[in-house]
């Protein structure tokens, strides 16, 4: 399940990020292993972008 946060097909908004990271987190029962953690940075990154673009006003 790789995501790529740069592209602009698969851009999600920040709110539907942030519910997956929360699943992650709850099906890894708070500690994530090596595989989940590589998930959860990718992850922080797409949401980081999110918020960003969700900060600029429409042109």
């Amino acid at each position: 399940m790789s995501r790529s946060p740069c592209s602009s097909e698969t851009t999600r908004t920040a709110a539907a990020v942030n519910e997956e990271i929360r699943d992650l987190w709850q099906r890894s029962g708070g500690c994530l292993s090596p595989e989940d953690e590589e998930q959860y940075q990718r992850l922080l990154v797409e949401w980081a972008a999110a918020t960003r673009d969700s900060d600029r006003p429409a042109a």
